[in-house]
């Protein structure tokens, strides 16, 4: 059963990265196997200054991390909600990255670029979220692609 907006809210609220380092502007549809959202990257991002000057372009690991927040991040909140996690449990979880796997870059993303990010769950299973993750313009053009797997982990628990 597709998420509802208060659902789609719920997660987005739980995604405990922040500016400068968020990644993740909106979910435009998510159920048990499958998320889809966006990022626009700003003009003013902090790594543009260095990436290139006079050419920025976004560096490949921000592409990877955009993907990992939504696809992963994200789609695991969601995953804990749907087993029917309380939002305090979950706020005590971080997801770490465990894995990047048939990583490929098909393209360039410059300053003012929105992007859409989809996952599509791979297995979900004692603890590890593994997914086929895309990035593509809004036009439909292919920038990255890769297969992430991360972790929840609760570090208030002994």
């Amino acid at each position: 059963m597709a998420a509802d907006k208060k659902t789609i809210e719920d997660v987005l609220l739980l995604v405990p990265q922040r500016h400068p380092f968020r990644f993740i502007d909106d979910i435009l549809e998510m159920d048990e196997d499958r998320i889809v959202g966006t990022y626009r990257f700003r003009d003013d991002e902090y790594f543009y200054q260095g990436h290139f000057p006079g050419h920025p372009i976004t560096p490949g690991v921000i592409l990877i991390e955009t993907m990992a927040q939504t696809g992963v991040v994200a789609f695991g909140i969601y995953q804990l909600m749907w087993q029917g996690n309380s939002p305090d449990y979950i706020k005590r979880m971080l997801t770490l990255f465990t894995m990047v796997d048939e990583c490929e870059f098909r393209g360039i993303v410059s300053p003012g670029e929105r992007v859409i990010i989809t996952g599509e769950k791979i297995y979900l299973r004692r603890g590890n979220l593994k997914t086929k993750v895309g990035m593509e313009r809004e036009n439909g053009e292919s920038v990255c692609r890769a297969v992430l797997t991360g972790r929840g982990v609760n570090f208030n628990e002994k």
